[in-house]
């Protein structure tokens, strides 16, 4: 027997394993603009946009002073955060680089277009925007095509309000 997930369901939020709270509590509030929401002591943080109790959780217990997983080693590859337009994609990426972030890749899915880099523990993340269904890229049987085509990103980053 299988099981469908109720199509409303969401990912709610990450917790990730931090070697440096601090450091991480500053990247993710400086350079992505999350809110600390709580501190938990020395050993964990938790931070949000818009005041909801929280999108990132990040915590010491199993890996304070850690170093990242070497690659080709299993774990997570990247936290994904929605936007909820071009303009404010175009911000965070704005933000971002001018944090000195570096890219580590960039693509227009068709469905989507995407921006990759890594926090200081070497967590991938990806910040994108969606475009609308109606316009998401179909195969000849009304199935996803989704594409890995170049992002134009000076085009994004025109968009930027600042």
């Amino acid at each position: 027997m299988s099981y469908t997930t109720h199509p409303e369901t969401r990912i709610g939020h990450v917790h990730l394993k931090v070697a440096d709270l601090d450091r991480a509590v500053d990247f993710y509030s400086r350079v992505m603009g999350f809110e600390v929401q709580q501190n938990y002591g020395d050993s964990a943080a938790f931070l949000s946009a818009g005041g909801y109790h929280h999108h990132v959780g990040l915590n010491v217990w199993e890996s304070r002073n850690g170093t990242p997983p070497p690659r080709g080693h299993t774990g997570l590859y990247h936290t994904a955060f929605l936007y909820p337009n071009r303009e404010a994609l175009a911000e965070a990426l704005q933000q971002v680089l001018a944090a000195g972030v570096e890219l580590d890749g960039a693509a227009d899915h068709g469905v989507s277009e995407a921006l990759y880099f890594r926090d200081p523990d070497g967590n991938g993340i990806e910040i994108y925007c969606d475009r609308d269904p109606a316009d998401w890229p179909r195969d000849d049987k009304g199935g996803l095509k989704m594409v890995n085509a170049p992002l134009d990103i000076p085009g994004l980053l025109a968009l930027a309000k600042s």
